[in-house]
């Protein structure tokens, strides 16, 4: 019996708004988790305050939804004045394998682009999908440790 067409409407990228906070965090807690990775602190910290950490301190946050629901972020941060890094990269398990992800990704690039010189991004080893993305639009292996590879792009 053969599968039922169904139409996945288009992402739908905005600008996080400070009255997302909440949904946002969980969110994006709930694809770390999905994916085996805890809450750590340290590294999450930038969610308890998403404006102050990305967007008041030269960079962006953004969201994509889909019907008003959020299935994907995206997020540029300040280095200094020429530098900044693509952060936060992440779909729903459910909507992957969609474009999703590339779409958030270069919508944060386009950002980087026109306001950087450089562009950095670190990533877990293990997400192969992700590593073939960001070498395919340039991004190149500059470091690397036990867990984690360090990119880098010049504009």
């Amino acid at each position: 019996m053969k599968k039922p067409f169904v139409r996945i409407p288009a992402v739908k990228i905005e600008v996080f708004t400070p009255g997302q906070a909440g949904e946002v965090k969980q969110f994006v807690l709930g694809v770390l988790e999905g994916e085996g990775f805890e809450y750590d602190l340290e590294k999450d910290s930038d969610l308890e305050d998403i404006c102050g950490y990305y967007i008041d301190n030269g960079g962006v946050f953004y969201i994509g939804t889909i019907n008003g629901v959020v299935v994907g972020t995206s997020a540029i941060r300040r280095i200094n004045s020429k530098k900044c890094e693509i952060k936060r990269i992440y779909v729903k398990q459910e909507f992957r394998g969609r474009g999703f992800g590339e779409e958030l990704f270069l919508k944060a690039l386009e950002f980087a682009r026109t306001n950087y010189h450089g562009v950095s991004l670190k990533t877990d080893r293990s997400l192969i999908e992700a590593i073939n993305m960001y070498r395919k639009h340039g991004f190149s292996v500059v470091n690397e440790n036990d867990d984690t590879l360090f990119f880098m792009y010049h504009p």
